[in-house]
Protein backbone atom coordinates (compact mmCIF):
# COMPACT_ATOMS: atom_id res chain seq x y z
CA UNK A 1 0.00 0.00 0.00
CA UNK A 2 1.31 3.77 -0.62
CA UNK A 3 2.79 5.52 1.75
CA UNK A 4 0.57 8.21 1.87
CA UNK A 5 -2.05 5.48 3.24
CA UNK A 6 -0.44 4.20 6.51
CA UNK A 7 -1.88 4.86 9.70
CA UNK A 8 -4.32 3.56 11.65
CA UNK A 9 -6.98 1.07 10.14
CA UNK A 10 -9.85 -0.69 11.67
CA UNK A 11 -11.33 -3.93 10.04
CA UNK A 12 -14.64 -4.49 10.94
CA UNK A 13 -15.28 -8.76 10.71
CA UNK A 14 -11.65 -8.91 11.71
CA UNK A 15 -12.59 -12.11 12.93
CA UNK A 16 -13.28 -13.66 10.33
CA UNK A 17 -11.48 -15.43 7.12
CA UNK A 18 -11.33 -12.76 4.64
CA UNK A 19 -10.80 -9.84 7.64
CA UNK A 20 -8.54 -11.35 9.30
CA UNK A 21 -6.56 -12.09 6.49
CA UNK A 22 -6.41 -8.11 5.22
CA UNK A 23 -5.43 -7.01 9.01
CA UNK A 24 -2.74 -9.13 8.97
CA UNK A 25 -1.79 -8.20 5.25
CA UNK A 26 -1.87 -4.38 6.78
CA UNK A 27 -0.26 -5.04 9.57
CA UNK A 28 2.87 -6.88 7.81
CA UNK A 29 2.84 -3.23 5.69
CA UNK A 30 3.44 -1.07 8.96
CA UNK A 31 0.33 0.01 9.68
CA UNK A 32 -1.89 -0.01 13.12
CA UNK A 33 -4.64 -2.39 13.08
CA UNK A 34 -7.62 -3.38 14.85
CA UNK A 35 -9.37 -6.20 14.64
CA UNK A 36 -13.00 -5.94 15.41
CA UNK A 37 -15.63 -9.01 15.64
CA UNK A 38 -17.87 -10.73 17.73
CA UNK A 39 -15.89 -13.48 17.44
CA UNK A 40 -12.48 -14.62 17.92
CA UNK A 41 -10.40 -15.02 15.68
CA UNK A 42 -9.10 -18.87 14.76
CA UNK A 43 -5.49 -17.42 14.11
CA UNK A 44 -2.69 -15.35 16.03
CA UNK A 45 -2.67 -12.12 16.07
CA UNK A 46 0.18 -10.46 14.36
CA UNK A 47 2.43 -8.27 15.08
CA UNK A 48 1.00 -4.73 14.87
CA UNK A 49 -2.14 -5.97 15.23
CA UNK A 50 -4.66 -5.95 18.29
CA UNK A 51 -7.94 -7.84 18.88
CA UNK A 52 -11.13 -6.14 19.93
CA UNK A 53 -14.42 -8.43 20.45
CA UNK A 54 -17.29 -5.96 20.23
CA UNK A 55 -20.32 -5.55 17.76
CA UNK A 56 -20.94 -3.03 15.19
CA UNK A 57 -24.46 -2.55 17.02
CA UNK A 58 -22.98 -1.33 19.84
CA UNK A 59 -22.27 2.57 18.82
CA UNK A 60 -21.04 3.66 21.76
CA UNK A 61 -18.19 0.54 22.06
CA UNK A 62 -17.80 1.11 18.20
CA UNK A 63 -16.72 5.12 18.79
CA UNK A 64 -14.62 4.56 21.12
CA UNK A 65 -12.63 1.96 19.44
CA UNK A 66 -12.24 3.96 16.17
CA UNK A 67 -9.90 7.11 17.74
CA UNK A 68 -7.29 8.15 15.80
CA UNK A 69 -8.44 5.33 12.60
CA UNK A 70 -7.87 7.33 9.27
CA UNK A 71 -9.52 4.52 6.94
CA UNK A 72 -12.46 1.52 8.04
CA UNK A 73 -12.28 -1.41 5.78
CA UNK A 74 -16.14 -2.17 6.81
CA UNK A 75 -16.11 -6.37 6.06
CA UNK A 76 -18.60 -7.21 8.47
CA UNK A 77 -21.98 -8.76 7.65
CA UNK A 78 -24.35 -11.59 8.89
CA UNK A 79 -27.30 -14.18 7.09
CA UNK A 80 -24.72 -15.51 4.26
CA UNK A 81 -25.50 -18.65 4.63
CA UNK A 82 -26.79 -21.73 6.90
CA UNK A 83 -29.67 -21.45 9.13
CA UNK A 84 -28.76 -18.09 9.86
CA UNK A 85 -30.03 -16.71 6.87
CA UNK A 86 -33.39 -17.12 7.95
CA UNK A 87 -32.89 -15.09 11.09
CA UNK A 88 -34.12 -11.59 9.04
CA UNK A 89 -34.32 -9.10 12.47
CA UNK A 90 -30.36 -10.55 13.13
CA UNK A 91 -29.17 -10.20 9.53
CA UNK A 92 -31.24 -6.88 9.42
CA UNK A 93 -29.58 -5.15 12.42
CA UNK A 94 -26.07 -6.35 11.81
CA UNK A 95 -25.70 -5.61 7.89
CA UNK A 96 -28.07 -2.53 7.67
CA UNK A 97 -28.44 -0.91 11.64
CA UNK A 98 -24.22 -2.10 12.02
CA UNK A 99 -23.57 -0.24 8.59
CA UNK A 100 -25.08 2.73 9.76
CA UNK A 101 -23.31 2.99 13.10
CA UNK A 102 -20.34 2.71 10.82
CA UNK A 103 -21.44 5.75 8.72
CA UNK A 104 -21.85 7.39 11.94
CA UNK A 105 -18.61 7.03 13.49
CA UNK A 106 -16.74 8.24 10.50
CA UNK A 107 -18.49 11.07 10.61
CA UNK A 108 -18.05 11.76 14.06
CA UNK A 109 -14.41 10.72 14.37
CA UNK A 110 -13.52 12.70 11.63
CA UNK A 111 -12.52 9.36 9.85
CA UNK A 112 -12.03 10.05 5.96
CA UNK A 113 -12.27 6.91 4.21
CA UNK A 114 -14.92 3.97 4.16
CA UNK A 115 -14.16 1.10 1.81
CA UNK A 116 -17.26 -1.23 2.10
CA UNK A 117 -16.98 -5.45 1.23
CA UNK A 118 -20.38 -5.71 -0.78
CA UNK A 119 -21.42 -8.52 -2.85
CA UNK A 120 -22.42 -9.70 -6.38
CA UNK A 121 -26.01 -10.46 -4.91
CA UNK A 122 -27.10 -7.10 -5.18
CA UNK A 123 -27.13 -7.64 -8.79
CA UNK A 124 -27.72 -10.77 -9.24
CA UNK A 125 -31.06 -12.96 -8.30
CA UNK A 126 -31.20 -15.77 -10.08
CA UNK A 127 -31.60 -14.11 -13.68
CA UNK A 128 -28.94 -14.83 -15.91
CA UNK A 129 -25.74 -12.15 -16.29
CA UNK A 130 -23.22 -12.47 -18.85
CA UNK A 131 -19.99 -10.22 -18.57
CA UNK A 132 -22.18 -7.61 -16.59
CA UNK A 133 -20.36 -4.25 -15.77
CA UNK A 134 -21.04 -1.44 -12.52
CA UNK A 135 -22.83 0.38 -15.86
CA UNK A 136 -25.41 -1.92 -17.10
CA UNK A 137 -26.27 -3.94 -14.44
CA UNK A 138 -28.95 -2.37 -11.61
CA UNK A 139 -29.46 -3.26 -8.46
CA UNK A 140 -31.54 -6.26 -7.86
CA UNK A 141 -35.33 -4.27 -6.82
CA UNK A 142 -35.90 -4.81 -2.97
CA UNK A 143 -38.90 -7.32 -3.62
CA UNK A 144 -37.15 -9.39 -5.52
CA UNK A 145 -34.77 -10.34 -3.29
CA UNK A 146 -35.46 -13.89 -1.94
CA UNK A 147 -33.39 -13.66 1.13
CA UNK A 148 -32.66 -11.35 3.57
CA UNK A 149 -28.68 -10.98 3.14
CA UNK A 150 -28.63 -9.86 -0.37
CA UNK A 151 -31.10 -7.14 0.55
CA UNK A 152 -29.50 -5.92 2.84
CA UNK A 153 -26.12 -5.89 1.75
CA UNK A 154 -27.79 -3.97 -1.54
CA UNK A 155 -29.67 -1.15 1.21
CA UNK A 156 -26.03 -0.86 3.17
CA UNK A 157 -23.84 -0.42 -0.13
CA UNK A 158 -26.48 2.63 -0.91
CA UNK A 159 -25.62 3.46 2.47
CA UNK A 160 -22.44 3.82 2.22
CA UNK A 161 -22.79 5.22 -1.44
CA UNK A 162 -24.83 7.88 -0.34
CA UNK A 163 -22.69 8.88 2.36
CA UNK A 164 -19.69 9.37 -0.11
CA UNK A 165 -19.20 13.43 0.23
CA UNK A 166 -20.65 13.73 4.08
CA UNK A 167 -18.67 16.26 5.86
CA UNK A 168 -16.76 15.26 8.95
CA UNK A 169 -16.01 16.21 12.48
CA UNK A 170 -12.84 18.53 12.18
CA UNK A 171 -13.24 19.63 8.48
CA UNK A 172 -13.17 17.30 5.25
CA UNK A 173 -15.38 14.81 3.84
CA UNK A 174 -15.44 11.24 3.93
CA UNK A 175 -14.68 9.19 0.64
CA UNK A 176 -16.39 6.11 0.59
CA UNK A 177 -16.35 3.39 -2.40
CA UNK A 178 -17.56 -0.15 -2.33
CA UNK A 179 -16.29 -3.78 -3.53
CA UNK A 180 -18.42 -6.22 -4.90
CA UNK A 181 -16.74 -9.40 -4.81
CA UNK A 182 -17.82 -13.46 -5.35
CA UNK A 183 -17.32 -16.19 -3.82
CA UNK A 184 -13.71 -16.62 -2.02
CA UNK A 185 -11.83 -19.41 -2.07
CA UNK A 186 -8.26 -19.94 -0.27
CA UNK A 187 -5.91 -21.70 1.49
CA UNK A 188 -7.71 -21.76 5.04
CA UNK A 189 -11.25 -20.88 3.50
CA UNK A 190 -14.36 -22.81 5.53
CA UNK A 191 -17.69 -21.22 4.68
CA UNK A 192 -17.51 -21.82 1.20
CA UNK A 193 -15.11 -24.44 0.54
CA UNK A 194 -16.19 -26.40 3.72
CA UNK A 195 -19.85 -26.30 2.36
CA UNK A 196 -19.22 -27.42 -1.38
CA UNK A 197 -17.13 -30.53 0.62
CA UNK A 198 -20.43 -31.22 2.73
CA UNK A 199 -22.41 -30.97 -0.56
CA UNK A 200 -20.16 -33.63 -2.27
CA UNK A 201 -20.10 -35.80 0.71
CA UNK A 202 -23.47 -36.32 0.62
CA UNK A 203 -23.91 -36.48 -2.93
CA UNK A 204 -25.20 -33.39 -4.23
CA UNK A 205 -22.75 -32.93 -7.01
CA UNK A 206 -23.12 -37.05 -7.97
CA UNK A 207 -24.72 -35.59 -10.84
CA UNK A 208 -24.92 -32.35 -12.92
CA UNK A 209 -27.59 -30.23 -12.84
CA UNK A 210 -29.18 -26.92 -14.54
CA UNK A 211 -27.47 -25.58 -17.42
CA UNK A 212 -23.99 -27.14 -18.52
CA UNK A 213 -22.97 -24.33 -19.26
CA UNK A 214 -23.83 -22.08 -16.61
CA UNK A 215 -20.32 -19.90 -15.71
CA UNK A 216 -19.53 -17.98 -12.47
CA UNK A 217 -16.54 -16.26 -10.74
CA UNK A 218 -14.70 -16.51 -8.13
CA UNK A 219 -12.02 -14.95 -6.48
CA UNK A 220 -8.75 -15.85 -4.67
CA UNK A 221 -8.47 -14.51 -0.66
CA UNK A 222 -5.52 -12.68 -1.77
CA UNK A 223 -6.99 -10.80 -4.80
CA UNK A 224 -9.84 -9.43 -2.41
CA UNK A 225 -7.29 -8.55 0.11
CA UNK A 226 -4.89 -6.28 -2.75
CA UNK A 227 -8.51 -4.76 -4.23
CA UNK A 228 -9.35 -3.40 -0.47
CA UNK A 229 -5.71 -2.02 -0.39
CA UNK A 230 -5.85 -0.12 -3.79
CA UNK A 231 -9.46 0.62 -3.17
CA UNK A 232 -8.64 2.47 0.22
CA UNK A 233 -5.52 3.88 -1.93
CA UNK A 234 -7.53 5.19 -4.50
CA UNK A 235 -9.85 7.09 -1.79
CA UNK A 236 -6.97 9.52 -1.04
CA UNK A 237 -6.49 12.86 -2.89
CA UNK A 238 -2.93 11.24 -4.28
CA UNK A 239 -5.22 8.97 -6.34
CA UNK A 240 -7.51 12.26 -6.68
CA UNK A 241 -10.19 10.35 -4.95
CA UNK A 242 -10.96 8.31 -8.21
CA UNK A 243 -12.87 5.71 -6.29
CA UNK A 244 -15.30 7.91 -4.48
CA UNK A 245 -18.81 6.79 -4.65
CA UNK A 246 -17.57 4.05 -6.77
CA UNK A 247 -18.82 0.57 -6.99
CA UNK A 248 -16.35 -2.20 -8.21
CA UNK A 249 -17.15 -6.19 -9.37
CA UNK A 250 -13.78 -7.96 -7.92
CA UNK A 251 -12.74 -11.01 -9.45
CA UNK A 252 -10.01 -13.25 -10.67
CA UNK A 253 -10.80 -12.37 -13.73
CA UNK A 254 -11.70 -15.71 -15.12
CA UNK A 255 -15.15 -17.43 -15.52
CA UNK A 256 -15.81 -21.10 -14.87
CA UNK A 257 -17.82 -24.01 -14.66
CA UNK A 258 -18.44 -25.11 -11.20
CA UNK A 259 -18.17 -28.46 -11.80
CA UNK A 260 -15.34 -28.07 -14.70
CA UNK A 261 -13.80 -25.64 -11.63
CA UNK A 262 -14.17 -28.31 -8.82
CA UNK A 263 -12.06 -30.99 -10.32
CA UNK A 264 -9.29 -30.80 -8.11
CA UNK A 265 -11.81 -31.39 -5.52
CA UNK A 266 -13.32 -34.64 -7.01
CA UNK A 267 -10.09 -35.99 -7.83
CA UNK A 268 -8.99 -35.41 -4.06
CA UNK A 269 -11.79 -36.81 -2.69
CA UNK A 270 -11.67 -40.26 -4.96
CA UNK A 271 -14.81 -39.34 -6.97
CA UNK A 272 -15.18 -39.58 -10.39
CA UNK A 273 -16.80 -35.96 -11.91
CA UNK A 274 -20.53 -36.09 -12.31
CA UNK A 275 -21.38 -37.05 -16.31
CA UNK A 276 -25.13 -37.52 -15.72
CA UNK A 277 -27.30 -34.47 -15.90
CA UNK A 278 -30.71 -34.41 -13.75
CA UNK A 279 -33.43 -31.08 -14.37
CA UNK A 280 -32.97 -28.89 -11.42
CA UNK A 281 -36.26 -28.97 -10.35
CA UNK A 282 -35.78 -32.12 -9.06
CA UNK A 283 -33.02 -30.88 -6.51
CA UNK A 284 -35.23 -27.86 -5.80
CA UNK A 285 -37.59 -30.16 -4.76
CA UNK A 286 -35.20 -32.21 -2.04
CA UNK A 287 -33.65 -28.99 -0.73
CA UNK A 288 -34.35 -26.50 2.21
CA UNK A 289 -33.84 -23.03 1.69
CA UNK A 290 -30.59 -22.44 1.82
CA UNK A 291 -29.61 -25.13 -0.04
CA UNK A 292 -31.99 -23.72 -2.50
CA UNK A 293 -30.02 -20.64 -3.18
CA UNK A 294 -26.70 -22.20 -3.67
CA UNK A 295 -28.26 -24.66 -6.01
CA UNK A 296 -29.33 -21.26 -7.62
CA UNK A 297 -26.09 -19.79 -7.72
CA UNK A 298 -24.87 -22.90 -9.27
CA UNK A 299 -27.17 -23.31 -12.47
CA UNK A 300 -27.58 -20.09 -13.61
CA UNK A 301 -25.02 -18.11 -15.49
CA UNK A 302 -23.81 -14.78 -13.40
CA UNK A 303 -20.50 -13.25 -14.05
CA UNK A 304 -19.12 -10.09 -14.57
CA UNK A 305 -16.22 -7.85 -16.18
CA UNK A 306 -13.44 -6.15 -14.02
CA UNK A 307 -12.33 -3.32 -16.21
CA UNK A 308 -13.38 -0.54 -14.49
CA UNK A 309 -11.42 -2.34 -11.05
CA UNK A 310 -8.65 -2.49 -13.40
CA UNK A 311 -8.78 0.78 -14.71
CA UNK A 312 -9.87 3.13 -11.58
CA UNK A 313 -8.13 1.26 -8.85
CA UNK A 314 -4.85 -0.66 -11.01
CA UNK A 315 -6.13 -4.08 -10.15
CA UNK A 316 -4.68 -6.88 -11.80
CA UNK A 317 -5.31 -9.86 -10.22
CA UNK A 318 -2.46 -12.78 -9.68
CA UNK A 319 -3.42 -16.06 -11.33
CA UNK A 320 -4.11 -19.08 -8.43
CA UNK A 321 -5.35 -22.66 -7.93
CA UNK A 322 -8.44 -24.01 -6.52
CA UNK A 323 -6.07 -27.57 -5.97
CA UNK A 324 -3.80 -26.04 -3.25
CA UNK A 325 -6.70 -24.39 -1.20
CA UNK A 326 -8.23 -28.12 -1.57
CA UNK A 327 -4.94 -29.32 -0.32
CA UNK A 328 -4.93 -27.42 2.60
CA UNK A 329 -8.18 -27.79 3.55
CA UNK A 330 -7.89 -31.53 3.51
CA UNK A 331 -5.50 -31.35 5.65
CA UNK A 332 -6.46 -29.74 8.43
CA UNK A 333 -9.48 -32.14 7.88
CA UNK A 334 -7.27 -34.64 8.30
CA UNK A 335 -5.42 -33.34 11.24
CA UNK A 336 -8.35 -33.52 13.12
CA UNK A 337 -9.58 -36.31 15.55
CA UNK A 338 -12.15 -37.55 12.98
CA UNK A 339 -10.65 -38.24 9.54
CA UNK A 340 -12.63 -36.85 6.26
CA UNK A 341 -12.88 -40.41 4.74
CA UNK A 342 -14.13 -41.82 8.74
CA UNK A 343 -16.58 -39.29 9.36
CA UNK A 344 -20.07 -40.84 10.00
CA UNK A 345 -23.13 -38.72 8.04
CA UNK A 346 -25.98 -38.08 11.05
CA UNK A 347 -29.47 -39.74 10.54
CA UNK A 348 -31.09 -36.53 9.44
CA UNK A 349 -28.12 -36.65 6.73
CA UNK A 350 -28.77 -39.64 6.00
CA UNK A 351 -32.89 -39.34 5.50
CA UNK A 352 -31.79 -36.44 2.94
CA UNK A 353 -29.32 -38.60 0.75
CA UNK A 354 -31.78 -41.13 0.53
CA UNK A 355 -34.94 -38.86 -0.08
CA UNK A 356 -32.39 -36.48 -2.89
CA UNK A 357 -31.14 -40.18 -4.25
CA UNK A 358 -35.03 -41.51 -4.36
CA UNK A 359 -36.29 -38.56 -6.19
CA UNK A 360 -32.80 -38.26 -8.61
CA UNK A 361 -34.45 -41.66 -9.66
CA UNK A 362 -37.83 -41.66 -10.41
CA UNK A 363 -36.55 -38.72 -12.29
CA UNK A 364 -34.89 -40.94 -14.34
CA UNK A 365 -37.36 -43.57 -14.06
CA UNK A 366 -39.43 -40.79 -15.87
CA UNK A 367 -37.14 -39.72 -18.22
CA UNK A 368 -36.94 -43.50 -19.36
CA UNK A 369 -40.74 -44.19 -19.77
CA UNK A 370 -41.06 -40.39 -21.41
CA UNK A 371 -38.39 -41.49 -23.66
CA UNK A 372 -40.15 -44.75 -24.72
CA UNK A 373 -43.76 -43.24 -25.38
CA UNK A 374 -42.88 -40.30 -27.37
Amino acid sequence: MDVSCKGKVLVTGGGGYFGFRLGKELASEGMTVILLDVNKPLWDIPDGAIFLQSDIRDYSSLHKVCEGVDCIFHTASYGMSGPEQLRKEQVESVNVGGTNNVINVCKERGIPRLVYTSTINVVFAGKPIVDGDEASVPYVPGDLHIDHYSRTKAVAERMVLSANGSSVKGGGKLETCVLRPCGIYGPGERRHLHRVMMNVERRLFSFRFGDPAARMNWVHVDNLVLAHKLAAEALTKKKGCIASGQAYFINDGLSVNLFEWLTPLFEKLGYSRPSITLPVSLVYSAGRFHLLLQVRNITVSHTFKIDKARQELGYCPQPYSLADSVEHYLKIRQSRDTPISLSLPSVRQLAERGILLLLMGLGLVLLIIYGILS
